[in-house]
């Protein structure tokens, strides 16, 4: 029992390094991650929307639902400390733009009980989703070559991913960015031709 206790220790510990170290590799390259060709990332954003999940009361969202205001859709888990740290500073952001047209999104990557728990206990006040470990699979399409944690992808009213993050996100540089962005109106879909 004791070396089962002992693993278990090192084992935590081993995760805590790997996490520690994403999020200091995050911070020395500014926070900021678009590393993929705008034609890649836009497909990132597609997947992202074309996303269907559940939210923590189990009804599944479509993540299109919210196209049209500002974005920022946060990957994240309620083990993940950094996540935890940065939640209350985007309940704050969240109340204080709202009415002005952005929506966080939490996409959390864990157990719905869990979720659900931590959720009510902080007050979340903007949508939180449940992924599986497939969803995995959208923080990679959006960019996250290092499948870490958190992640956050901020898309503008038009629907394209304009920045992502890979760490804990400051939120004055997120506000710098997401500011401008709550001023544009949505560019106009293509409509295509039906012809008679």
């Amino acid at each position: 029992m004791a070396k089962l206790r002992q693993l278990f220790i090192y084992v935590a510990l081993a995760a805590l390094a790997i996490t520690t170290g994403f999020m200091l590799r995050a911070q020395l390259m500014g926070g900021s991650q678009s590393v993929l060709p705008g034609d890649a990332i836009q497909q990132g954003a597609k997947a992202i929307l074309a996303a269907n999940l559940p939210d923590i009361q189990g009804e599944n969202q479509a993540v299109s639902q919210w196209l049209g205001n500002v974005m920022v859709v946060n990957f994240w888990a309620t083990w993940c400390t950094p996540c935890r740290e940065e939640i209350p500073e985007f309940i704050e952001a969240q109340k204080k733009f709202r009415d002005q047209g952005l929506v966080f999104v939490g996409i959390a990557i864990d157990q719905t009980d869990k979720v659900k728990m931590f959720s009510q206990e902080l007050g979340i006040n903007y949508p939180v989703l449940v992924g599986s470990f497939n969803t995995w699979s959208l923080l990679e399409a959006a960019g996250n070559r290092q499948s870490a944690l958190p992640y956050t992808v901020v898309i503008n009213r038009s629907g394209e991913i304009v920045e992502t993050y890979l760490g804990r996100v400051n939120l004055k540089k997120l506000e710098k960015l997401v500011v401008p962005l709550l001023k544009e109106t949505p560019q106009a879909q293509p409509s295509k031709q039906v012809s008679k």
